[in-house]
């Protein structure tokens, strides 16, 4: 069951088909030559900037209410350990890494939710089995880079970060693209800064309250179900968010769960950001600015999987 904004919406931005019955890639079929050159010019200083949260047990975000969403760990498996063949040669040093996909800075690939039965562009669901998705996993998508646009919607609004649970609407977006001075165009990726990672950065305590999504974060922050139709307005590539739920929540309607998930990665065949850091890209664009970016948010290339921590970089 769910809301009839939300059956209006879906049938609104639905892109079953767009790009042919084959079709794996959804909205990342915009990222073209084009829209790759576009990003390279907006390159002025050569500032590069990590838009990542470590990959750590001990920074990990995850606080456990996720089943199977477990913080990364790191094992070392070879400590100064000659070749048996070089016994007196140099001495090597490995790394073994366990993590969910999701677990930190990641996207989420089309794979990641079903709907009725069925994933993006009519697939059905059953065919993802243990081994992922053959069809829609992230292996698929290739190097995705492209043009970034920074909305910080928290700065266009005078503010550090946006209430908790603020229901992010079509015209805060607006209001982010006046800040901005820039508006997205087909092919780009918007990435959207509410101010909440801010307090899960790195090298704070597991015991520290600011890392407490329940004290800072809690109702979330996020997208609404009408922001889709903006995205497909503008034919968006990619969004990404610096929140863990990626929209609001609780949802805003008691039909719907999370769905602006489906809207995107379901209807639209839009690939999702979720856990970017973004203060850092922030400061700079206040600094001097300049909202847009060469981004590269290319996912490992994990045959089947249906996410992909990664470690997105702005280059200005």
């Amino acid at each position: 069951m769910s809301s009839a904004a939300f059956d209006a919406m879906a049938a609104r931005v639905r892109n079953w088909g767009r790009w042919g019955d084959d079709d794996v890639l959804g909205t990342l079929n915009l990222i073209d030559d084009a829209a790759r050159l576009r990003a390279a010019a907006s390159v002025v200083s050569g500032q590069a900037l990590s838009l990542s949260l470590p990959l750590s047990e001990a920074e990990g975000i995850q606080l456990g209410f996720i089943k199977g969403r477990t913080n990364p760990s790191m094992t070392m498996t070879r400590i100064n350990v000659a070749e048996d063949m070089a016994p007196d040669g140099p001495r090597f040093n490995e790394d073994l890494v366990t993590f969910s996909m999701q677990a930190a800075t990641h996207l989420d690939g089309l794979a990641h939710v079903s709907v009725d039965g069925h994933l993006y562009n009519g697939y059905p669901a059953d065919e993802i089995d243990e081994l992922g998705s053959a069809r829609l996993g992230v292996h698929h998508l290739g190097a995705v880079v492209t043009r970034g646009i920074l909305l910080d919607l928290a700065r266009a609004r005078g503010v550090e970060m946006l209430p908790a649970g603020h229901q992010i609407s079509v015209d805060d977006l607006e209001a982010a693209v006046e800040h901005a001075g820039i508006r997205p165009v087909p092919g780009d990726a918007v990435v959207i800064r509410t101010g909440h990672m801010q307090h899960l950065a790195p090298g704070r305590p597991l015991d520290d309250p600011a890392r407490d999504l329940l004290a800072y974060s809690w109702p979330s922050p996020g997208l609404t179900i009408a922001t889709a139709g903006w995205f497909h307005d503008h034919d968006v590539a990619l969004v990404a968010v610096d929140t863990m739920v990626f929209e609001a929540y609780p949802c805003e309607n008691e039909e719907d769960f999370l769905p602006v998930h489906v809207l995107h990665l379901v209807e639209m065949g839009m690939t999702q950001g979720q856990n970017w850091m973004l203060e850092d890209l922030a400061a700079a664009a206040a600094a001097d600015g300049r909202h847009a970016f060469l981004l590269d948010a290319s996912p490992l290339r994990f045959t089947g999987a249906v996410g992909s921590a990664i470690t997105p970089v702005a280059l200005r």
